[in-house]
């Protein structure tokens, strides 16, 4: 493996440019299935549940993805892992567009999820590990709105082919997500891997040298050199207990990993239990709003443009505001929506029909202001270093697999009960709201290190509840823990002589 010398600001942007292959990715099938098409003529005209199972066995793909880099993650690396991902997603790839029949079809959809699931675990913690905490928040938000630009390739892309008669209509935007996944193959190859892993697995030189790179400081600078002690003695101090072992993940104690890997899973649960509504708008403005098929291809790529907008906007207010507050104005903005939506189409009102299709607009830039980017930042800033690979993993696992729950069931579920379905996503999120005041910490402008701290006070919230903003430490607090530590051995040094 290589790196160029890219330093400062421009290795930076370069580590942030990741996840444009998994927007684009998960958006191609949204306007390709569910239609009178070349699509639905090749495979026989599907029906809703196995609609269902074509959009969700992806996740199912994208969940095993995760288990292996759970396992595999931390001996490879992030940049290995990256590059063993965007690999398998071009094999996959190649099996979707040469697919004959629903089997090679399924084949290929899982086996294209297992490189997103490398990926989706992975990109989000090499960025973190990578990125100074003033600005972590908004340069992973700036990342999931690259995503979201693929996404907005992907439903365009459908439209524009949708006039097209052939299996192009269908075959080549599916094939066209390699491009992507060749820009991440090589975009991994080139770039470093984490100064955090590779003091953690040993490589201390090369660890340095990447710190300076990224600070575009001389390797002997002060900066440099504190940084690099600063995340030895989190890794010393994490590392206390001798080798790692998958019981210390359900260890609580003043690390609190248990506590971690709930919050990992539960961000990613909280997210996905409404985000296939991104995956199926179109097929939920035909079936559910009466739409015809054409204009609701046109509101589908119209609504991931909204969704676009919206992303933008955590990348000035993250690190301004705060993880929590955003989320929970993202959660209380989807409630209302989905619950302006059952309320619209219960009418059964073409003029109600659009109402609710401006909400779901609504919903886009709701869900992309808060919980988009939180919902990968998240994770990766509450795991320590010792588990973060596997904290990603977790995290993006429970995601994967809570969309394959409800992306299976959205379709015959809207067939069956029609707008009850959104009654059902309102419920889910008036109940995020009082859980993400109680027991998820803040971690705006904390550095990864002093995350570590975060749940020392202890208690049943972790000392979230009692301390102001859901601050249960400020920047800095590893820092003076290390020094303070540093004096306490001198002393006994001295004693002991």
């Amino acid at each position: 493996m290589t790196s160029f010398e890219l330093r400062g600001k421009w290795l930076t942007w370069a580590i942030t440019v990741g996840f444009l292959l998994q927007g684009y990715d998960q958006g191609v099938m949204a306007g390709i299935i569910g239609a009178d098409n070349q699509f639905g003529r090749d495979f026989n005209h599907p029906d809703p549940t196995t609609q269902g199972t074509i959009v969700a066995i992806y996740d199912i793909g994208c969940a095993l993805g995760s288990i292996a880099t759970f396992i595999f993650g931390e001996s490879l690396g992030r940049t290995r892992t990256l590059m063993t991902g965007a690999s398998i997603m071009l094999i996959g790839t190649a099996i979707l567009t040469s697919s004959t029949t629903r089997t090679q079809l399924i084949v290929g959809r899982i086996v294209t999820g297992l490189g997103n699931g490398c990926n989706s675990s992975s990109i989000p913690v090499y960025q973190s590990e990578t990125v100074s905490g003033t600005v972590r928040g908004a340069l992973v938000a700036l990342d999931c709105a690259i995503t979201i630009f693929g996404l907005v390739i992907a439903y365009w892309l459908d439209y524009g082919l949708s006039f097209v008669n052939g299996p192009a209509q269908w075959r080549l935007p599916i094939g066209f997500q390699a491009s992507f996944a060749l820009v991440l193959l090589f975009q991994a190859w080139i770039l470093p891997d984490s100064p955090r892993w590779l003091l953690a697995h040993g490589r201390e030189s090369e660890a340095v040298n990447v710190l300076a790179r990224l600070a575009d400081e001389p390797e002997d600078s002060y900066k440099v050199l504190k940084q690099r002690d600063e995340i030895a003695s989190s890794i010393e101090i994490e590392s206390s207990g001798g080798p790692f072992r998958y019981a210390e993940l359900l260890e609580n104690g003043k690390i609190g990993n248990i506590r971690r890997m709930i919050l990992c899973a539960g961000i990613q649960i909280m997210q996905h239990s409404a985000l296939p509504l991104s995956y199926l708008a179109p097929l939920l403005f035909q079936n559910t709003m009466g739409l015809s098929r054409q204009l609701s291809l046109i509101l589908g790529g119209a609504s991931a443009v909204t969704f676009l907008v919206g992303s933008m906007i955590p990348i000035w207010t993250i690190d301004r505001y705060g993880r929590r507050p955003i989320l929970m104005l993202s959660c209380g903005g989807m409630c209302f929506c989905f619950a302006m939506t059952a309320i619209l189409l219960s009418t059964n009102t073409k003029p109600a029909a659009f109402g609710a299709a401006a909400m779901i607009f609504l919903f886009q830039i709701c869900i992309g202001m808060g919980f988009l980017p939180n919902t990968w930042l998240y994770p990766a800033e509450i795991s320590t270093t010792r588990i973060r690979a596997r904290g990603g993993a977790v995290a993006s696992f429970a995601g994967w697999v809570s969309t394959f729950v409800i992306v299976q069931v959205t379709p015959p579920a809207i067939a069956r009960i029609s707008w009850r379905v959104f009654v059902i996503f309102a419920i889910f999120n008036a109940l995020w709201i009082p859980i993400i005041y109680l027991f998820f910490p803040e971690t705006k402008g904390l550095e990864l290190e002093d995350i570590d701290h975060i749940f020392e006070k202890g208690g049943i919230t972790g000392g979230v509840w009692g301390a102001k903003g859901g601050m249960t430490v400020q920047r800095g607090v590893h820092s003076r823990a290390t020094a303070v530590q540093g004096m306490d051995i001198k002393e006994e040094v001295k004693g002991g002589v």
